[in-house]
């Protein structure tokens, strides 16, 4: 449901820039080449709508440590957006728009890649800038991600909407129409409440899992959030993040334990990978380990492969066709 395979955000940066330096570069060829060999039929690459002003926080975490300066946020966007078509276009994977293509890439014995939008930073008011991106083969659009912007407020920092903003529900409706997935990651239940009230589609949280008691962190879903995603016919990306788990078996819990609460029909894997926190899933040959590790825990094959694909494929098949 959503990754960052080979720090895909670098894209179109100049090598010599800071981050480019400090991340080791983009790697994107040699990830799809990875999950090629590994077997998977679609992979996520996700841009990050934010980059330019996160830094770190005292916990580990992200948070926004600037504000953007006029037409920052677009134009990175932008950086990266074209960055990451030329380098797809360049390896010569297919690009996912509807479910038809991940039918036709896995026809093929091929990888397709999903492009999706982290943050709606780069709209800066503006709905053009989300047609241009569906243009150019973006399928999901995460509204929020580390900064509190102009469309809702944030797991991470004190809330300033109260909700979806006007102009969020503007952006709402036109992903709509778009068929573009919506994706409530990092989205308040307050937000994510609005979000489901106003979309004419199902909708997904792309990667988290739920709350422990013991292990709070903001991140995670109450059960009232996970189950109201659900209940309109949404998807939760299971995150095989160190936030609270430490190994692959933890994160199996985790998938387990929404299994139990929403159903396995509306379950599914958001690796978040080369961009996630202190990862238990780290490489694409691991996620073959999974299919073995629910079926230890009690899912049948057809369970385990809804969880595992199935789920999502049918998600963008209802959204997108």
């Amino acid at each position: 449901m959503h990754a960052h395979a080979g720090r895909c955000f670098l894209a179109g940066l100049d090598a010599a820039h800071p981050l480019a330096v400090a991340l080791q570069g983009e790697q994107v060829a040699e990830a799809l080449a990875s999950a090629r060999q590994a077997g998977m039929t679609a992979v996520g690459l996700a841009t990050v709508a934010d980059l330019l002003v996160l830094g770190p926080d005292p916990d580990g975490g992200l948070h926004a440590v600037r504000a953007f300066a006029p037409d920052e946020a677009r134009a990175d966007h932008a950086r990266q957006l074209h960055g990451l078509v030329e380098l797809i276009d360049r390896v010569g994977a297919p690009v996912v728009r509807t479910a038809a293509d991940i039918d036709r890439a896995r026809a093929e014995d091929r990888t397709a890649v999903m492009i999706s939008c982290e943050g709606g930073d780069f709209l800066e008011g503006d709905l053009e800038p989300l047609v241009e991106a569906r243009r150019l083969g973006v399928s999901s659009l995460t509204l929020v991600h580390y900064r509190v912007n102009d469309i809702g407020d944030i797991q991470t920092e004190a809330p300033v909407h109260g909700g979806l903003t006007p102009f969020g529900r503007q952006v709402v409706a036109e992903a709509n129409r778009l068929h573009v997935i919506i994706d409530c990651a990092h989205a308040t239940l307050a937000v994510t409440r609005d979000v489901l009230e106003s979309s004419a589609d199902p909708v997904m949280i792309s990667h988290s899992h739920l709350d422990h008691a013991d292990r709070h962190h903001p991140r995670l879903l109450s059960d009232e959030h996970a189950t109201a995603v659900a209940a309109a016919g949404g998807l939760i990306g299971a995150w095989p993040s160190g936030v609270t788990s430490a190994s692959l078996a933890d994160f199996v819990d985790e998938i387990v334990r929404l299994v139990d609460l929403v159903g396995v029909d509306h379950v599914a894997i958001g690796t978040d990978l080369d961009a996630n926190y202190r990862p238990v899933l780290r490489r694409y040959d691991e996620f073959a380990s999974l299919d073995d590790l629910l079926s230890e825990r009690g899912l049948g094959s057809e369970e385990a492969d809804q969880v595992l694909g199935g789920n999502a494929l049918e998600l963008l098949r209802r959204v997108a066709g």
